[in-house]
């Protein structure tokens, strides 16, 4: 008999080789997270910083009750050239505080920034229709913002030999005008101007939303892009 030859017997199993790890690919989008995020941060901290300065702005650098001149910070006029309620409002102010002797001039501050009109000029009518003679209206129809509103009334100041100022604009507007107007070399207080009608509470928080806004603009980059030497 044949014998039928065996197969050859398989070697023992020996201890299996781990694969290689592969390394984890970072997810794509990770970095954009990270990058959103500090991006998200950083806003909502120069955010806080415009509301603290807000809430820390000075409303002057002065005891007075009498000075050389009211500014009236502008304001854009409607379309048709006519005071919106709060250029009316700011005008209606300052010609009460010329009334009881505050001050014995108005400058009126505003060029044609958002249209056609020039928000000086649209002031000066409405003063005068409330009994202001045009010999005390003092005009500034060149700034297009608040900065310049300040900067180019004080060198109207300056020029005349006029010392102080009382500084009349919107409630809202005020906390950010007193931050421009401490920086200027002039003696200054800030005075609200009360709306023509009642402001809704909803009105109320949207107005200052905008103004922290504007004053984490100006804190962040227009007192340098536009620093003005008055």
């Amino acid at each position: 008999m044949r014998r039928t030859a065996s197969p050859p017997s398989s070697p023992p199993p020996g201890p299996r080789r781990k694969p290689p790890r592969r390394k984890a690919r970072r997810k794509p989008f990770a970095w954009k997270l990270r990058l959103a995020l500090a991006a998200a941060a950083a806003v909502l901290a120069i955010l806080a910083w415009a509301a603290i300065a807000r809430g820390l702005a000075p409303a002057g650098n002065t005891a007075l009750t009498r000075f050389d001149a009211i500014v009236v910070l502008g304001n854009p006029a409607d379309a048709d050239g006519n005071p919106t309620p709060t250029q009316l409002a700011r005008v209606t102010e300052a010609v009460r505080e010329y009334q009881r002797g505050v001050a014995p001039r108005l400058i009126l501050s505003g060029a044609s920034a958002h249209n056609r009109f020039v928000e000086a000029e649209v002031m000066a009518r409405s003063a005068e229709a409330q009994g202001i003679p045009a010999s005390a209206i003092v005009l500034e129809t060149q700034s297009e913002d608040t900065i310049q509103n300040a900067c180019y009334s004080v060198r109207i100041m300056k020029a005349q030999g006029w010392q102080s100022a009382e500084v009349v604009s919107s409630t809202s507007h005020l906390e950010r005008a007193g931050l421009i107007f401490s920086s200027l070399p002039v003696e200054w207080r800030t005075h609200a101007a009360p709306p023509i009608e009642p402001e809704s509470a909803a009105t109320q928080m949207a107005l200052a939303s905008v103004e922290v806004l504007k004053t984490a603009r100006y804190l962040t980059w227009a007192r340098w892009r536009e620093q003005c030497e008055p």
